[in-house]
């Protein structure tokens, strides 16, 4: 059955404008997104069959490519659904700004959402005010954590730039294991010592596992 063809009541845009966004299911709104279905098969068939398959949860973490692979997902569609699924992401963190970090599980709460899924290792930074409330974070390097790899001046380039008061440094192992290695230790001590020079605290560095966190800080590590 053709879009046109399916009663206005009962087609997603519609339903939306009438009876907002809260009325509509999982598929309808992906059926929104994705606005048109293939030839064979309309948008809201499209989307019934992604959702019943996937589901949100694994569609939310497939990427292009793999998005590509499903019959009818060409790239102008992977990129609707990665991008709407980004954005969520992105609201959901913008929403946690300006929180104020006061111990290593506030770190472990918020960096985890944003590191727990990748499967290599990222090194993000906090960059924080006077009263130790995040202003941004920055993703600095994707790969394994080693001095040659990671340079005090990637990290305390931005806080220069932002007159930042403190930072801390959070990476995940993929492993699940947040156990430090002689890389992590060795680098946490050269950041330290860069930030005691440039007179910007490094208040701890967290490594992030899987249901857990190491804590450099809570350590006596720093």
């Amino acid at each position: 059955m053709r879009i046109k063809d399916i009663p206005p009541e009962n087609r997603p845009r519609e339903r939306m404008i009438k009876y907002g966004p809260d009325a509509l299911s999982d598929a309808e709104m992906l059926a929104v997104i994705l606005k048109t279905g293939t030839l064979g098969e309309n948008v809201t068939d499209m989307a019934n069959r992604l959702i019943q398959k996937y589901g949100i949860d694994k569609l939310s973490k497939l990427t292009l490519p793999e998005l590509q692979e499903i019959k009818g997902i060409g790239p102008a569609k992977a990129m609707q659904i990665t991008a709407v699924f980004h954005l969520n992401r992105r609201c959901r963190l913008a929403e946690k700004e300006k929180i104020s970090v006061k111990t290593a599980r506030d770190v472990y709460e918020y960096a985890r959402p944003i590191l727990a899924e990748k499967d290599k290792e990222h090194i993000i930074v906090l960059y924080l005010d006077a009263k130790n409330r995040i202003n941004k974070y920055e993703t600095i390097s994707m790969g394994t954590l080693n001095s040659s790899l990671i340079h005090p001046r990637e990290i305390f380039k931005t806080a220069i730039k932002e007159s930042t008061n403190a930072l801390i440094v959070a990476h995940n192992h993929p492993s699940g294991d947040p156990t430090p290695s002689k890389d992590d230790c060795e680098i946490t001590k050269e950041l330290h010592a860069a930030g005691e020079l440039l007179e910007i605290r490094m208040l701890d560095h967290v490594i992030i596992g899987k249901d857990n966190y190491y804590s450099f800080k809570e350590r006596d590590r720093l």
